[in-house]
C-alpha cells in the first residue's frame, strides 16, 4: 500500500472514531506548543500531504507528520499496543478509543487560522477556562468590538475577545442565555454580557477538567442541550433545533428557533413589517386611537 493511501486510511479511521468525542487523555513527550486540555471536543480529522491534523472545538490543532516509518494507530481501551512504547510520540484517549502516534518527527500544535486574527490586529483575548481569567475585560472587549454588526455567534468564536469558548460551548452558552446567535454584538448590553461571559466561564470549567475520569456509561454529547442535536426537540421549548454553517471557517451552529428569541433581528424586523400598514387610511385609524394620541 502507498504512504499516501496509508495516511488516508489513518485519516479515515481517527475521523469516525474521534470526531465529536471528547478528551479524557493527552500525552505527547515531546510536544512543540500547548498542550489539548481534557474535556475538550475533537472536531476534525484532516489529512495534508504527509502529515495529519486533529482539531479541538477552541481552535487548537494537533499537527503530526507522518514521515518514513511514522504512523497512526487506532485501539480500543485495553487493547495491546502493536509498536513499543517507546515509539509514541502522541496519545489520545477518548471514552471509547485510543489513537497511539508512533515515531513521528514532528509533533505539534497551533491555533487554527482565522481570517480575522493576524497579529497586527491585537493579541489573545482572555482564557476564560482559567480560574484567574479576566472575565471583565472579556466583558470590555465583548462591548467594545469594532463591527457591532458581526452577529454574536461569531464574535464569541473571535480570539481577540475571548479564547477559550469553541464551536462547542458558544453554542451551549447562547442556548443558556436564551439569545439568538444571529444577534449583532451591538445590540448586547453590558448586563446581558455580563451573564453571557459568566456563563460560558461558568460551562467550559466544568468540562475543561484534566481529572476528569471516563464513566463509559454517557455518551460524548449526553449532556449537551442543542450541540449535535439537529432535529432533535429543545428541552426547554420543545421546538426542533436546527443547524447551520456559520462563521469565516464555517463551523456548524446548533440553536433552537422556539426559545432563542432574545435581540434576534429578524424578530424583529417580522414585528415591525406587521406593525406597518402603508395605507393612508390605516394609519390615520391608528394615530386616532386613544393610546397613540398625544396628551396635553
Amino acid at each position: 500500500m502507498s504512504e499516501t493511501a496509508t495516511i488516508h486510511r489513518a485519516a479515515s479511521a481517527l475521523r469516525t472514531a474521534l470526531t465529536g468525542a471528547r478528551l479524557v487523555r493527552f500525552e505527547a513527550p515531546q510536544l512543540i506548543g500547548p498542550a489539548p486540555r481534557a474535556g475538550r471536543m475533537i472536531e476534525h480529522v484532516d489529512e495534508q500531504g504527509r502529515g495529519l491534523q486533529i482539531e479541538f472545538d477552541d481552535g487548537l490543532v494537533l499537527d503530526t507528520s507522518l514521515k518514513r516509518s511514522a504512523a497512526w494507530h487506532l485501539y480500543r481501551s485495553g487493547d495491546r499496543w502493536r509498536r513499543p512504547h517507546k515509539a509514541m510520540r502522541a496519545l489520545i484517549v477518548v471514552d471509547d478509543w485510543m489513537a497511539v502516534c508512533f515515531d513521528s518527527p514532528s509533533v505539534e500544535t497551533y491555533r487554527a487560522a482565522c481570517r480575522g486574527r493576524h497579529p497586527a490586529m491585537g493579541r489573545l483575548g482572555p482564557d476564560i477556562s482559567e480560574p484567574d481569567a479576566d472575565l471583565r475585560g472579556a466583558v470590555n472587549l465583548l462591548l467594545s468590538y469594532p463591527d457591532g454588526d458581526v452577529p454574536l455567534a461569531d464574535v464569541l468564536l473571535d480570539q481577540r475577545v475571548v479564547t477559550g469558548i469553541g464551536n462547542v460551548f458558544r453554542s451551549e452558552v447562547l442556548w443558556a442565555n436564551e439569545l439568538s446567535p444571529f444577534a449583532p454584538v451591538r445590540s448586547l448590553s453590558q448586563r446581558a454580557a455580563i451573564r453571557l461571559v459568566n456563563a460560558a466561564a461558568h460551562q467550559v470549567r466544568a468540562t475543561v477538567n484534566p481529572g476528569r475520569q471516563p464513566t463509559g456509561e454517557q455518551t460524548p454529547l449526553a449532556d449537551m442541550a442543542v450541540f449535535g442535536r439537529n432535529g432533535q426537540r429543545c428541552g426547554r421549548c420543545g421546538e426542533t433545533i436546527d443547524m447551520r454553517p456559520m462563521g469565516v471557517r464555517h463551523q456548524l451552529l446548533y440553536w433552537c428557533p422556539g426559545c432563542q428569541t432574545r435581540l434576534d433581528p429578524r424578530r424583529q424586523q417580522r414585528i415591525e413589517r406587521r406593525a406597518m400598514d402603508p395605507h393612508p387610511a390605516a394609519q390615520k385609524f391608528l394615530a386616532d386611537l386613544p393610546w397613540n394620541r398625544d396628551v396635553g
